[in-house]
Parts: structure tokens; C-alpha cells; sequence
């Protein structure tokens, strides 16, 4: 099935595009807001911004919230989005399973929903998110009219432009066209994103990222990764693979991780790398990461040593991030937070050794969130991602559940 809408990432509209997804993200993140708000929040001009905001008005996106003034002068007319104006679907993909989550316009979870995968393999993942996003949009009829956007967030380095996973040491892929594959079977606009880019995203418009224009975003799992959101900006780098915190060296000539080297952050401190720690000490093997936390705070030498080295690990590896990039606001998260108790005490010790800044200089915070909030952030992505094609015009906004396609 063709997708009902491409995007156009070329010509004219590159520049202005950004700044209307700007303009935009300032829209979901603090409306009602004004155009003279968002010009000081965003740094445009507020000419600029009015001519942002005009095409979005005309598509029925956003609209001006009557019987508001400022006061003495011109009035101050806030502009909101309108919810049910667009929906979108956002699913994350794991080895085991897809979880998703359909978001109204404004970003707020209205539905989720998860399936099983029986294989990490290709065939067998894409046919997983279809179901997913069929079995979504039959929840309610207005999902189905006016869903028109996929975002997918998958573990590895994304070509963003090409909509390819160039390489996920995770899921054993290697150059994998997944946004092609799944515009074919959904029939949806797709934009796939690194994982953890996506929680970034979500946690800069919804999270602990909102009004930090300098944080980054670590997670602890089944590897360990990162995202940079610099200036207010996500950072992708020169072919998607910024923020692969998990891929350097910590320990020169230690454990060989799957990407080939050996010594990474994530042969260390990933959840299957202290099973295998545990293992290789005497302790058990063919445990869970469950079991392992049971084991150390028990007491079991072994565990608590695996647990105890993999805080070191994430600790230099932080600390590394810290200096090369100073962010305000450094946000761990992940699966891998069960065993915060045991990893934090050594991993604040080995940062705060390790930062040419004080360690205070930086908020360090744990924050345990669900699989939903990151397939939230897909469908952030997915949402953004909408402004760099033309609006289809309409008058008003679509807010009783009655509205037709916006693309036929």
C-alpha cells in the first residue's frame, strides 16, 4: 500500500520548514502562547513567526483562542493547537515485541497497545508493527480517517533522509530500508529514528527536557546508548550516529562487544554484559537481570561485583559525554534502572572523579519511564516531521470526531 503522503525534504522549503517545526514545538509545548511569546522563546523574529503560524491556521493545526487581550494596545491573541485536528501512531521496536501508543495533535497518548514478535528478523518485525498500527486505528473511527503519520523507533544509526537503519548491532540489522517497508504495508507517511533520540524528543517537549536547551538523555538496557539535544537541537550528526555512547572504549582490551571492539561502555554495562560478568565469576548462568539484582543485594560477591563495575563503566562513559558537550541536564533511564541501587553509588564516584567540571555542575537525575514514552516520542518525531511538506488548507479545527482524510 502507497503511502497517503510523502514528504518533500528538498528545495525551497528546507529552511522555512524548520523554522515552522520550531514554531510548532513551541506551540505543543506551551500553549496557549502568543506570537510575541514564541518570537522570545524561539528567537525568531515575530514577523517570521506570524508567517510561520499563517499556514497552520489555515489548515486547521492550530487556532487563535478567542476573548483573549493584553491589556493596553494590540491584543494578545494566543494560539493552540487543535487536538484532534491529526492523529499519529508511534512504535517502538524491540527483539521481542512492538509497543505503540496513537497521539492526538498535541501529543497526548490516547490509545497504546503491544505485540509480540516471534523473530528479530525483518519480515517477521515489519509484519509486527502492522498489526500494531491496524490493530490501533481500529480502536476508534476518527483514528482511522485522520491518521496519517508513523514513527518507529529502533535501536541503532538511522540515514533519516533515506529513512534506512544503516546498522543495529542489537537487532543484527544492517542497512534495512524500514521506512520504505512500512509506508508499503501501512499505507502510513513513516519516519523512523533512533530510539533514543525519540525519548529525547519526547522528554524535550513533555519531559525533564522541557525549557533545557542543553541535556542529553542515557540509557541503560539491553545496550546502553545516548542522545544530545545541544542548543535546543537534537543532534543527529554527518549519517545519524551521534550520541553512540554505549561504542567507546572504557575498558582498552576487556570484553569484546557485538559491534566488533572490544572494551565498550555497552560490554560492560548493558543488561546481557553483567549476566555474562556474572557468569565468568561463578556466579550462575541463564539467570535474568531480575534474578542478577536479587543475587547482589543479597549479598552474592560475584553479582554485586558486576553490578558495582558496570556504575564505573557508565560513570567514565558519562563523564566523557559531560566534557565533550557540558549539557545542564543528564538524564539516565532505561530498562536498566532495576538495579539503580546498586549502580548509582559507583557511578556518581567514578563521574564526579572523571568531570573537568565539578560534579555539580551538571543535573544528574534517573528517570525510570515506560516503552510507551518512547514510542511517544516516535510519534513526537513523526508529528514534527509533518512540517516539511505543504498544508492542506482548512477552516476550522476538527474537534467532534466528524472530520474526512486530510489527504486523499
Amino acid at each position: 500500500m502507497a503511502p497517503r503522503q510523502t514528504a518533500d525534504r528538498e528545495g525551497p522549503y528546507v529552511l522555512r520548514d524548520r523554522t515552522r517545526a520550531s514554531v510548532f514545538g513551541a506551540i505543543v509545548t506551551k500553549g496557549p502562547i502568543a506570537r510575541s511569546e514564541i518570537a522570545q522563546l524561539t528567537g525568531l523574529s515575530q514577523a517570521t513567526v506570524t508567517k510561520a503560524v499563517a499556514p497552520m491556521i489555515a489548515a486547521g493545526y492550530v487556532a487563535e483562542q478567542e476573548g483573549s487581550s493584553g491589556g493596553r494596545g494590540r491584543p494578545r491573541v494566543p494560539l493552540h493547537i487543535c487536538p484532534e485536528r491529526r492523529f499519529a501512531v508511534g512504535v517502538k521496536v524491540t527483539e521481542r515485541e512492538a509497543v505503540g501508543v496513537v497521539v492526538d495533535f498535541a501529543g497526548r497518548v490516547v490509545a497504546g497497545g503491544r505485540v509480540r514478535l516471534e523473530s528479530p528478523e525483518v519480515p517477521e518485525a515489519v509484519a509486527g508493527v502492522r498489526r500494531l498500527v491496524r490493530q490501533l486505528l481500529a480502536e476508534k473511527p476518527e483514528f482511522r480517517e485522520r491518521t496519517f503519520d508513523l514513527g518507529v523507533a529502533v535501536g541503532g544509526a538511522v540515514d533519516l533522509d533515506r529513512k534506512v537503519l544503516r546498522a543495529s548491532p542489537i537487532l543484527g540489522w544492517q542497512d534495512v530500508p524500514l521506512g520504505t517497508l512500512l509506508e508499503e504495508r501501512t499505507g502510513l507517511r513513516t519516519v523512523v529514528e533512533n530510539d533514543v533520540n525519540a525519548l529525547a524528543v519526547a522528554e524535550q517537549w513533555f519531559g525533564v527536557g522541557v525549557d533545557v536547551p542543553w541535556f542529553a538523555v542515557v540509557t541503560v538496557g539491553a545496550g546502553v546508548g545516548s542522545a544530545l539535544v545541544l542548543d535546543g537541537k537534537l543532534m543527529h550528526g554527518a549519517r545519524g550516529a551521534a550520541g553512540e555512547l554505549g561504542h567507546i572504549v572504557v575498558e582498552p582490551g576487556g570484553r569484546q562487544c557485538r559491534c566488533g571492539n572490544r572494551g565498550c561502555l555497552e560490554a560492560i554495562a548493558s543488561e546481557p554484559a553483567i549476566l555474562a560478568s556474572i557468569a565468568e565469576a561463578g556466579g550462575p548462568s541463564g539467570i535474568d537481570i531480575e534474578a542478577a539484582v536479587g543475587l547482589a543485594r543479597a549479598g552474592d560477591a560475584p553479582a554485586f561485583t558486576a553490578f558495582m563495575r558496570a556504575g564505573v563503566a557508565l560513570g567514565a562513559g558519562i563523564a566523557t559525554l559531560a566534557n565533550l558537550v557540558n549539557p545542564a541536564r543528564i538524564v539516565l533511564s532505561g530498562e536498566g534502572l532495576v538495579a539503580s541501587d546498586l549502580l548509582m553509588g559507583s557511578l556518581r564516584e567514578t563521574f564526579a572523579a572523571r568531570t573537568l567540571l565539578p560534579a555539580d555542575a551538571y543535573e544528574l537525575i534517573t528517570r525510570p519511564l515506560p516503552d510507551e514514552a518512547w514510542a511517544r516520542g516516535a510519534a513526537a518525531v513523526a508529528l514534527r516531521d509533518i512540517f516539511t511538506g505543504p498544508f492542506e488548507e482548512s477552516p476550522n479545527c476538527l474537534l467532534r470526531g466528524a472530520g474526512s482524510s486530510l489527504i486523499p
